[in-house]
This record gives C-alpha cells, structure tokens and sequence, in this order.
C-alpha cells in the first residue's frame, strides 16, 4: 500500500510540476528620457545672412561635412543624441528649383512613412516664408523645413535623431524637440 501511494503521489507531483507554465521574460523596455526646461537664446548672427532663437541646451556648430557650403550649420543637441543640419543658399532666379529639391528630398522619406503633413509658414512682418515638413514613421527625419524671402535668401532644414529610427523608442524625443525647431522657424530672420 505505501509504494501505491508514493507511486500516486509521484505522479501527482510530476503532472504538477509539467502543467506548469514556462519562464517568459519581459520584452526589453525603453530608458527614461529626462528633458530639459525650455528656454531660448538668440544665435550670434555674426557671419550668417540668418538667426534664429535656438534651445539653451542645443549650440550651432559649422558643418564640416566634405559637401558642405557657406553659412552651412547644425544645431547640435547633444544630450537627445539629434541635430538640425541647415544649408542655406542665395536666390539666383533659381527658387522654384530649391524649393522643389527640398520637397522631393522631404518625400523621400515616404517609403517608410506613415504620413507627411505639409504646413505653410507666413511671417510676412520678417519675409519669412516657407514649408514645414512633418514626417511620420521611422524615417531618418521626423521633421524638414524650408525658409526664404523668396527674394535673396533660402534656408533649408532637417532634425535628425542619430539612433536607429524605431518610432516608439525616439517617439518621446521627437515630441519635445519638434517646438524647438518649430520656434527656430518662428523666430527665423534675415541679417543682411
């Protein structure tokens, strides 16, 4: 009788022991982001046609890439790992052309886009004019711009986030620096 027992109650535990379900570990989660308060300062417009109010935790450094022109600049905002790359060229009776190079270089960002919303900027009080971009999905710019006096100037602009484009890991930082560029637009003027 008590080998009967121990026999049933081995197998009791060893159907228990199976029934159980296996060890799933949690899916990877996102480090917190801490952001920063808000605050503007205004560039130094000393050797560019242009200025603009910039985040106090971003700074303009010149672009030294190889292609790069003159009054070629990126706000660098190091602690989000992002920058806004800004090329700046002069109207020669060529506007229609720089505005359509900055618009098909804005959808190319269409293969991986969700959406691209297009929004008219008008400060006729400082001659700024201009398109913003704005770009949904996981491309490598969530956000291109372009601004002119259609006259004399043209400053195009695109944020970059240097992380693999994963939309729900970068969504957070995409979300606090898109009113920074915005109010770079907004405050956007021309020097000379």
């Amino acid at each position: 009788m008590r080998n009967i027992l121990f026999l049933l109650s081995s197998l009791f535990l060893l159907a228990a022991i199976s029934c159980q379900r296996d060890y799933i570990p949690k899916p990877h989660g996102y480090f917190r982001i801490s952001f920063q308060e808000k605050a503007y300062i205004k560039s130094d417009p000393v050797e560019l046609p242009y200025q603009f109010e910039i985040p106090v935790y971003g700074k303009i450094v010149p672009d030294n890439e190889r292609l790069a022109e003159l009054y070629w600049v990126n706000l660098e905002i190091p602690q989000h790992k992002a920058e806004v790359h800004l090329s700046y060229k002069k109207v020669e009776n060529n506007l229609r052309k720089l505005t359509e190079d900055s618009r098909e270089l804005a959808y190319k960002h269409s293969i991986k886009a969700d959406a691209i919303d297009e929004r008219i900027f008008v400060n006729p009080e400082k001659k700024v004019y201009g398109t913003i971009y704005l770009i949904d999905g996981n491309t490598a710019s969530p956000l291109q711009f372009y601004l002119t006096d259609s006259i004399t100037h043209f400053l195009r602009g695109a944020l970059y986030i240097r992380e693999v484009p994963n939309i729900d890991s970068i969504r957070p930082v995409i979300d606090f620096l898109t009113p920074d560029v915005i109010h770079l637009i907004e405050t956007t003027e021309w020097t000379r």
